[in-house]
């Protein structure tokens, strides 16, 4: 494809474009529902299967409980990213955003915050119920809340960096998740350490404050980083 020669566009307001963008995600999503239940339907039977494989024991369920969760919730976050970008690509609504002078960045920042609230929304909201198949403590249950909210918050930004980087690639959804794992570790290691904390009744303030930090910069620095993906991506 040939260079793309940017051409000025008529501004508007963030607001008004966040509206815009939040809006039209939600329409495609009613038309391809069946994706986006491929996240939650994954967590729900990989979390339901582990107390099902092991022991029912309670005091053993309630020690894997916090990793089983966070490792399910991780891979779940992958199933999605290869559709996060690529149809906007091919029909070329990209090249417009390209083009639009609207700032990309924000663009893409507001993409993937559709695309959590669709995906990783519900996956916050159906695990104190997943939860309690691993006898956690009712008291531990806002906790599990809390830090999925925020994890795969992070979870969707670093996704989103590695869908933009790989948007070119057919079938590109292996290497995505080569790129993006290694990166969402330490997130998988402060979201667990923290359940684990709260199911002992110990405080959970320093993984919380890890995991809210680590969303900060992500907010901060990834919506840069996927315009930049995907700005190489689209002029190529």
């Amino acid at each position: 494809m040939t260079a793309i020669t940017k051409t000025p566009a008529v501004s508007v307001g963030l607001s008004a474009l966040t509206v815009t963008v939040l809006r039209r995600e939600l329409r495609l999503a009613l038309r391809r529902w069946d994706q986006l239940l491929q996240p939650l339907l994954f967590f729900v039977i990989v979390t339901m299967l582990f107390p099902l494989a092991t022991s029912a024991d309670q005091s053993e369920l309630r020690r894997m409980g916090a990793g089983v969760v966070w490792v399910a919730a991780v891979l779940a976050s992958l199933l999605s990213l290869e559709s996060l970008f690529r149809p906007d690509v091919e029909d070329g609504t990209m090249e417009q955003w390209v083009l639009s002078g609207q700032p990309l960045p924000w663009l893409l920042l507001v993409k993937t915050v559709g695309h959590w609230m669709l995906s990783g929304l519900p996956l916050v909201a159906i695990s104190p119920l997943l939860a309690t198949g691993f006898a956690i403590p009712d008291g531990a249950l806002p906790v599990v809340m809390a830090s999925l909210a925020i994890g795969t918050g992070v979870l969707a930004v670093l996704g989103a960096i590695g869908a933009a980087l790989t948007v070119s690639i057919r079938r590109g959804n292996v290497l995505v998740a080569l790129l993006v794992l290694p990166l969402q570790v330490p997130v998988l290691i402060f979201g667990a350490h923290a359940v684990d904390l709260a199911i002992r009744g110990e405080a959970v303030v320093g993984p919380m404050y890890l995991l809210g930090a680590m969303l900060l910069a992500a907010l901060c620095l990834g919506p840069f980083a996927m315009a930049a993906a995907m700005r190489i991506s689209v002029e190529s």
